[in-house]
């Protein structure tokens, strides 16, 4: 998926949960930031939601805010 997001030429990802294969991650010509890693693979059910606001460690993530981050936090940018 990440790939994905690369060719699409999206800058990063921000992952409200734990990532896997961090070391291939790290080789892409894009941003992820999680909250960790695992090395097990994750189920796939299909379900999600597109442009509804996200709530990650009590900062909503709105449709059409501007987020920066960078190795030391995330900042929001209401739209």
């Amino acid at each position: 998926m990440a790939g994905a997001a690369e060719r699409n030429g999206w800058a990063g990802l921000i992952i409200n949960g734990a990532v896997r294969d961090s070391a291939a991650l790290g080789g892409l010509d894009l941003g992820v930031m999680a909250l960790g890693t695992v090395p097990r693979k994750s189920g796939k059910t299909g379900a999600g939601t597109v442009d509804e606001p996200v709530t990650i460690g009590g900062t909503t993530f709105r449709p059409g805010d501007t987020v920066h981050a960078d190795a030391d936090g995330v900042v929001v940018l209401p739209a």
